[in-house]
Formats: structure tokens, sequence, C-alpha cells
């Protein structure tokens, strides 16, 4: 079962053959997938031209926690997609290299959420600049879509809104 979440002009939808696969770090490469690979790993598969932003990648990026994104902001022309791993419910630390990566470095592509996603922090996700969760596998993804909409007005600043409620009036 796909536990894939993609919002499409806005609207959260189930998504059905995602042509994607994430390759964690000891696992072999397989030669004709379309790839998220680590960053290590990224870096190593791509030519000059790609990491200086001149050429697209054929592979999606997976960052850790600890990765610097700003390290990124000269391939980033060249990426399709960005996972940011969630290794665990409580680390954060995802949502600010998502918001660093809308907001400072500017990135508009497919910025997925991976690993210990939850409807819990969907809705939050969102604000933050991602664009598709995959939900954790032993979820329920219909589940997942209700945390989307689980909140009607956020009081602070967002990639989304950047101003806050009071200066919404």
């Amino acid at each position: 079962m796909n536990n894939l979440i993609r919002l499409v002009d806005g609207a959260a939808r189930l998504v059905d053959e995602d042509p994607w696969q994430l390759v964690r770090q000891d696992e072999d490469v397989p030669g004709n997938a379309r790839l998220i690979l680590p960053l290590a790993q990224w870096r190593e598969r791509q030519s000059d031209a790609v990491l200086t932003g001149r050429q697209p990648s054929r592979d999606g990026l997976w960052l850790a926690p600890d990765d610097e994104v700003e390290s990124l902001a000269i391939c980033l022309p060249a990426l399709p997609l960005i996972a940011v791993d969630f290794p665990t419910f409580r680390d954060g630390r995802g949502y600010s290299q998502a918001y660093l990566l809308r907001t400072r470095l500017g990135w508009c592509g497919e910025l997925r959420a991976v690993g210990d996603v939850l409807r819990d922090q969907l809705s939050h996700m969102r604000q933050c600049g991602f664009d598709s969760f995959a939900v954790r596998g032993d979820k329920s993804a219909e589940d997942a879509l209700k945390g989307l909409a689980g909140m009607s007005v956020q009081y602070g600043r967002s990639v989304i809104e950047p101003r806050p409620l009071f200066r919404r009036r």
C-alpha cells in the first residue's frame, strides 16, 4: 500500500503511483528507478554540471536532520525533489530545513516529508512548506488526510501565509 499524500492545486490527494524510490544509507542503488538518495550518495553520482545547477539531475535528494540546507544553494535548480527525513516524531529539525529551503533559498520544487510522518504533524508541515507527505507505513494515509484539514486558522507566520494573524485584519 502506498502511503503518499501530495498537494495538487492546494488540495491534498492520495498518490496511487509514485515513481520515486527512497534509498537509505546502506542500500544498493538500482540503475533504472528514479531515486531519492542521501546527500553524500547524491553528490557522488552527479556531474559537475548538475552540482553547479546548469543541468537537471535525474535523482532526488534525501536530507538527514543534520544536513546543512544552505550548502545546497548552488545545485537547487538541478533538483527535481527534496525529501526531508523525520527519524522520530520528536525530531523537529526537518521543519526548519523546509522553511529555509522555501523562504531563504527560494526553492519551489516538490518537498516531501519522509520517515516518522504522522497525521498530527501534517498541518504544521504544510505551513513549513512541504507539499508531499510519505505517511509512516503502519498508519492510514486516508486518515492522515484529515490532518491536513485540521486547522482552519494559523496565528503565526508560515510559508503559506507570511503575515501573522494580527497583520491580516
